[in-house]
């Protein structure tokens, strides 16, 4: 499948590498495609660079791994190239003070969608750390990764790419979950930074 990943940082970079590792072809959709950090990623990748609005009308599946302040802008670079597709949201609505920007009654997940109009919304793959990201097997065990999203149609091919990455997939039900994914993050970044578990772990999903 090709993929885009828009945001090539540290969580777009480890999507990228798990996904190309996988076989997938990728491209880097990035406000300036000819920046040497970013060619030297793509090639790495065996894919490519592009703009943002570019990179998504060329893919089957994209991957927004924006921080929450750029996510709006990123989306409207895109549109035009996102109708139809399948969109991983891999965002979280954090605003300052480690706090949740929205939630309740809507979630970061949901503002994807309505800014991202024709595009199937997953909200996936915010719920644990780039590096856990990077190779999912912790002790032995996968980790899980949960995924929201409206469109059941796709939502198959979205399980198969969070295996692909090398988590245990599970099936989270419709968009407005996300509402729950979301303080879940929060909940994985307190552990790790507030109280001293540091990042190197995962939650995972004990069955007797």
């Amino acid at each position: 499948m090709k993929i885009a990943i828009l945001g090539a940082g540290n969580v777009g970079g480890a999507l990228a590498t798990a996904l190309a590792r996988k076989g997938h072809s990728i491209v880097l959709g990035v406000r300036d495609p000819a920046a040497s950090k970013y060619q030297e990623m793509a090639k790495g990748l065996s894919g490519e660079t592009s703009g943002i609005r570019e990179a998504a009308a060329a893919a089957e599946a994209i991957v927004l791994a924006t921080p929450w302040s750029a996510t709006q802008s990123v989306i409207e670079q895109a549109a035009g190239g996102l109708q139809g597709k399948i969109l991983l949201d891999a965002t979280n609505p954090i605003g300052p003070g480690f706090k949740l920007a929205l939630g309740h009654s809507t979630s970061g997940g949901e503002m994807v969608a309505a800014w991202a109009k024709g595009a199937h919304v997953y909200k996936v793959f915010n719920i644990t750390g780039y590096n856990i990201m990077e190779d999912p097997l912790v002790d032995g065990r996968r980790a899980m990764m949960l995924v929201a999203g409206d469109n059941d149609e796709h939502k198959g091919r979205v399980l198969q790419l969070i295996r692909d990455v090398g988590f245990e997939a599970f099936d989270f039900g419709k968009l407005e979950n996300a509402r729950l994914l979301e303080p879940l993050a929060l909940v994985w970044v307190r552990l790790a930074y507030q109280q001293g578990l540091g990042r190197d772990f995962a939650f995972g999903i004990l069955r007797r």
